[in-house]
């Protein structure tokens, strides 16, 4: 059976990733193509456990250890869900990825710092998975904002934090595609391939 396809979705909060999502996998499905969606993160039960953490827990946690459940969520992510389904020749669509860890706790709590997007960048290489292709979406942050609201949903560690922040994360999605198409396209190819991109 032919290896599947791995898509991520990736963007600030509020900016219809879940939305999106949906909308790929029903137009996936009609073509015949068995999908999978999940997230991040999250996706396995031992991730979802983890999600809670990173998201709701009582106590924050430092930068580093914030990173490594990250890390450790999406690693059993992988090897109970995502991998398994590409073995199978599914197409996996994922709300997120590893470029949030990158934007969120690489640009946005660590302003950019080099040592901690080398930190990220290696843990990531260390899980050998990246996606085929990724899909970066954007929306005026007032308009996330209303979206945000409109949720009606608990209110998320991430989503507390100020405006600053925000700013850095969308700035920080911003250079990751930078520096993986030369030029702000609101998609990338991953992994140095060199991948057709609808936008």
């Amino acid at each position: 059976m032919a290896k599947g396809l791995f898509v991520t979705l990736e963007g600030s909060e509020g900016v219809g990733k879940s939305t999106q999502l949906r909308l790929l996998q029903s137009a996936l499905a009609s073509l015949g193509h068995d999908v999978l969606t999940t997230r991040e993160p999250g996706g396995s039960p031992g991730a979802e456990d983890l999600r809670q953490l990173l998201l709701f827990g009582k106590n924050p946690l430092s930068l580093r250890a914030e990173i490594l459940t990250h890390f450790a969520a999406r690693a059993d992510h992988l090897d109970n869900m995502i991998t398994p389904a590409l073995a199978r020749g599914q197409i996996v669509v994922c709300d997120r990825f590893t470029d949030s860890t990158m934007a969120y706790q690489g640009y946005g709590r660590a302003e950019g710092d080099p040592d901690v997007l080398d930190l990220i960048a290696r843990l990531q290489n260390q899980l050998g998975q990246d996606p085929d292709v990724t899909f970066l979406l954007e929306a005026p942050r007032n308009v996330a904002r209303l979206r945000l609201a409109a949720r009606g949903a608990p209110v998320d560690r991430y989503e507390q934090s100020d405006e600053a922040f925000h700013a850095r994360v969308s700035a920080g999605f911003r250079e990751i595609a930078r520096q993986n198409t030369g030029a702000f396209a609101g998609c990338r190819p991953t992994n140095s391939q060199q991948k057709r991109l609808i936008a």
